[in-house]
């Protein structure tokens, strides 16, 4: 058995099944040996790997082809985000650095033209520094500030949870550069990208890794912003805009999580079908006890129900329908189920998978996050309650 499911055939086109075939190859050959290898050391990627996702086009997935992307869509993207996740949820989400996740549809057109090549490229690829020590959720909270200084802005503040500050070429630094209008709490927020070497954090900016219990590969920051410069014509989108910005890109955010999180979970199916039919006890592999094929078949089972509502999702994005609501109940549906999937393949493993001998912990302990970023569980379900019955007053 493979262990392998595909999707579903009037959604996998030959070209979409070519992609996917390509990820699943690289994936599997440049990336697994390296989660294997860095993952237990919580080591960092290797800029090798960069480069050849670079070479792979994987950073300008949703870049249209005159600013030098593949100019494909959502459906593309996730393809891509499961099979890398499928080896490290880590190579999974650094396509998310590249590609026209910070909202091309904002800039100006010398932006899009002098900016979106360098990122299709991999040569531009960008950290996100948005949360804060006393924000999360409640982005209207923001408490860093930005300051006029001449031709450019001055930011300080303090952000956190901050993935790859040292390893980009630049930081979205969003900061309050003006009050909130009365009854307006999200607006005054503004989108100011930061540019620096890679491997260094910013002028102007201390840090320290935070430590984590997994999605290692990188390291993810807090940093502490003390009159750090950025030019005026590195503010993306209208000032006191940033708020829009933040949540253009929200669907197509929660299905890439949606993706990786179902790439995690295809990992502990196909490791645990693997040393089902490997382990014996009481003379026969325990792939042959009813225990254990009930868990495997539960296991496919949630799998393809999170993959076929998430393809429903990245389907209506790409024909620019609106789906906030399904775009929430995918993220929430596979993050949820992935956390299960894992634990089960955990158990399939026994001692063994409690041990970094195999990959089965590795995918546990990143399942657990996809229940936390681009929205916990519970604001998901505050989304989806409130598209229901409207919002609470």
């Amino acid at each position: 058995m493979s262990g392998k499911i595909e999707g579903a055939p009037l959604l996998m086109t030959p070209e979409r099944r070519m992609i996917q075939e390509a990820a699943r190859e690289f994936a599997m050959t440049e990336v697994l040996p390296l989660a294997n290898r860095l993952d237990p050391e919580k080591g960092d990627m290797p800029q090798e790997l960069l480069e050849k996702m670079a070479e792979m086009g994987y950073f300008g997935i949703t870049i249209p082809e005159q600013y030098g992307g593949l100019g494909l869509g959502a459906f593309e993207y996730c393809l891509i985000a499961e099979e890398l996740s499928r080896a490290w949820l880590s190579a999974g989400s650094l396509i998310a650095r590249g590609n026209d996740t910070f909202g091309s549809r904002f800039m100006n057109e010398s932006q899009r033209a002098e900016l979106l090549p360098r990122v299709a490229s991999g040569q531009l690829l960008g950290a996100y520094a948005l949360s804060e020590p006393a924000t999360g959720s409640d982005l209207a909270s923001i408490a860093c500030r930005a300051r006029r200084d001449g031709d450019g802005w001055r930011i300080t503040g303090s952000k956190y949870w901050c993935t790859f500050a040292d390893g980009a070429d630049y930081l979205l630094v969003f900061a309050r550069t003006s009050e909130p209008l009365p009854g307006k709490p999200y607006s005054g927020i503004s989108a100011l990208m930061v540019e620096k070497p890679r491997g260094q954090l910013p002028d102007g900016v201390k840090g320290h890794p935070i430590p984590k219990i997994g999605y290692f590969g990188w390291k993810t920051w807090e940093l502490a912003f003390d009159g750090c410069y950025a030019p005026a014509s590195r503010m993306l989108g209208e000032e006191g805009k940033g708020f829009q910005m933040m949540t253009a890109g929200l669907e197509v955010a929660r299905a890439h999580t949606a993706a990786r999180a179902i790439g995690l979970a295809r990992g502990a199916l196909e490791d645990s079908l693997t040393y089902a039919q490997e382990r014996v006890q009481f003379k026969r592999p325990i792939a042959e006890f009813q225990a254990i094929r009930f868990k495997l078949a539960q296991m496919a089972t949630d799998i393809e129900a999170a993959r076929q509502l998430t393809y429903h999702v990245c389907s209506q994005i790409d024909q620019g329908d609106r789906c906030d609501r399904e775009a929430a109940m995918a993220k929430l549906f596979a993050s949820e189920m992935a956390e299960r999937v894992t634990s089960e393949g955990l158990q399939i493993h026994g001692g063994a998978g409690y041990t970094t001998h195999f990959a089965a912990e590795r995918y546990w302990r990143d399942a657990r996050l996809t229940k936390i970023f681009e929205g916990t569980s519970e604001i998901q379900l505050r989304l989806i309650s409130d598209s229901l019955l409207g919002k609470m007053k």
